[in-house]
């Protein structure tokens, strides 16, 4: 795997951070991979976000939001337009490699594990506990990313119907996403084009 960077970032020239390397990015992720039991999406935007800086809040969410939309698993897509955005294919080959080649080892001994211990009361109760856990790291995460969406009411408001959708009247996520999609999509663009123009907000 090559390390060589297309473009190195300068010393102390105040540019945005970046991987240095195939190998940095490759790593990063494989540590995010590691770190993310009960789900790899807190620990995303904390790494990527908070600690690396290698992403705004904004082009975090912009990623996410697009990973939604395409086949997989949102973070693995989201592994696999940050490691474009740095190193084109080889970077996203690199970021994807890193998000699934240490967890599919652990997985698998873990299902191996599991089998002799899916009968224990202490390992339900333990994986319980573990889901409680997961949903309070994604409740948080969306908490802080809202944050972006300051001054954005109308995309608030479709955010607002999606989840009473979805988590209270128990729609199915495909259904959601074609009925609010298209309109949010449309609104959006209108929007640019206002702004665009010298429309305002």
């Amino acid at each position: 795997m090559s390390d060589a960077p297309d473009a190195p970032q300068p010393a102390g020239t105040g540019e945005r951070p970046r991987p240095a390397s195939l190998t940095e990015l490759f790593l990063v992720f494989s540590a995010l991979a590691l770190r993310g039991f009960g789900g790899v999406l807190p620990w995303a935007q904390r790494v990527l976000v908070d600690d690396r800086g290698w992403l705004t809040r904004e082009e975090f969410v912009e990623m996410l939001a697009f990973g939604q939309l395409l086949p997989g698993p949102n973070v693995c897509n989201v592994a696999l337009m940050v490691g474009d955005r740095w190193f084109g294919w080889r970077g996203a080959v690199a970021a994807l490699g890193g998000m699934l080649a240490a967890p599919c080892v652990v997985v698998l001994a873990l299902a191996m594990l599991y089998g002799q211990l899916a009968d224990d009361p202490v390992a339900r109760r333990a994986l319980i506990g573990m889901g409680a856990v997961a949903g309070g790291m994604i409740l948080g995460t969306a908490l802080r990313l809202a944050s972006t969406q300051r001054g954005r009411r109308p995309w608030l408001v479709v955010g607002a119907l999606a989840f009473v959708a979805v988590a209270l009247l128990r729609l199915k996520l495909a259904w959601v996403v074609l009925v609010l999609g298209p309109p949010a999509v449309l609104a959006a663009w209108f929007a640019n084009r206002r702004r665009a123009d010298g429309g305002g907000r």
